[in-house]
């Protein structure tokens, strides 16, 4: 029933637009910047869409939230994407105004690169906080062995690599951080860009892809990814201990569970900082969309058909790709907000 009734909804928007509006004449350009956390996700929706769609090409860079929100409140973008919701301060800069719609969920892994490539390392919510503070700095650590009595544990520095640019990804996962260590919260706080202690053994790297990349090229290295990077390139991930003290891995059904308890608010801006679900993964986040709410009235059309695209053949493939598939109610809510959009 759920799912007729959104078909119907989105079935009556593209005819209310096609009797506004006549087809644009030529082809239409959408640039879009930002976030690389869905990046994966996004690039397949939109190379998809533009193929779909007479008269319309969308492309998207992966700048990093930080980058995209700039571009947007710089006007040098048609639409721009990111992990961390824009803030009141920075939706003032907008004159025309901005629509912010969630458009996909995913969850933030910890990457490893150990020795052997042993499996299923996992690590104690009160033990990885302490390693991106810096307090546990090899990997034979009495407090890792004491939960891994299974895997011989290297006598390896541990390199931490965290984001070199203003990342969306960097602000979800200090912001899980924060609300599970109180030293955490204190020291390093949560942002899109923090203070993160010195150290040699903290290395930085752009993007998911550079962070990704330098992991996979330096060994005793751990550092957060978005889930899809590490499914495309078979990272190895760690099992980490949610709020009910079960260890989680990513992927399958974990995510969708925290997601679970996020309320939508009217602006549609929502967090999940430490879910209280038994089998949840405890890092999880939305990801958003942002657009002008006043702009030309052509590209209005084609970026609500482009949301519409997201929330019905998009979501069919997220699963596939590591991402968390929107449920039927999620989608109608965001639906009906993109009719801001004009």
């Amino acid at each position: 029933m759920m799912k007729r009734k959104l078909t119907m909804i989105i079935a009556a928007m593209f005819a209310m637009a096609s009797q506004i509006l006549p087809a644009p004449a030529a082809d239409l350009r959408l640039i879009g910047s930002g976030a690389s956390f869905p990046f994966p996700l996004y690039s397949a929706w939109f190379k998809d869409f533009s193929k779909k769609t007479a008269g319309a090409t969308v492309d998207y860079q992966a700048k990093g939230s930080g980058a995209g929100i700039q571009d947007l409140i710089n006007k040098t973008v048609d639409f721009a994407a990111s992990d961390a919701a824009m803030t009141p301060e920075e939706i003032a800069k907008v004159a025309d105004g901005v629509v912010l719609l969630p458009m996909t969920a995913g969850e933030i892994v910890l990457a490893y690169n150990l020795p052997g490539k042993p499996q299923n390392l996992k690590l104690p919510r009160d033990v990885y906080p302490d390693i991106f503070l810096g307090k546990i700095a090899r990997w034979n650590d009495p407090r890792i062995a004491a939960a891994n009595p299974d895997i011989k544990l290297p006598d390896l520095p541990i390199t931490v690599v965290r984001r070199s640019d203003s990342s969306g990804t960097t602000f979800v996962f200090t912001k899980h951080l924060a609300a599970i260590s109180p030293e955490f919260k204190a020291k390093v706080g949560f942002g899109t860009n923090v203070q993160w202690p010195q150290s040699d053994k903290i290395v930085a790297a752009p993007k998911n892809d550079g962070v990704t990349a330098t992991i996979k090229q330096t060994p005793g290295a751990i550092g957060y990814i978005e889930y899809g990077y590490a499914k495309l390139t078979k990272a190895d991930t760690v099992l980490l201990q949610n709020k009910s003290g079960n260890y989680v891995k990513a992927g399958g059904e974990s995510g969708a569970m925290a997601l679970a308890s996020a309320k939508l608010p009217e602006n549609l801006i929502a967090w999940v900082e430490d879910p209280e679900e038994a089998e949840a993964y405890p890092i999880v986040s939305f990801t958003w969309m942002l657009f002008y709410e006043k702009q030309d009235p052509a590209k209005a059309e084609i970026l609500r058909k482009l949301v519409a695209y997201g929330l019905t053949d998009g979501q069919k493939i997220a699963d596939s790709m590591g991402y968390i598939p929107f449920p039927a109610t999620v989608s109608e809510k965001v639906l009906a907000a993109s009719t801001k959009i004009q």
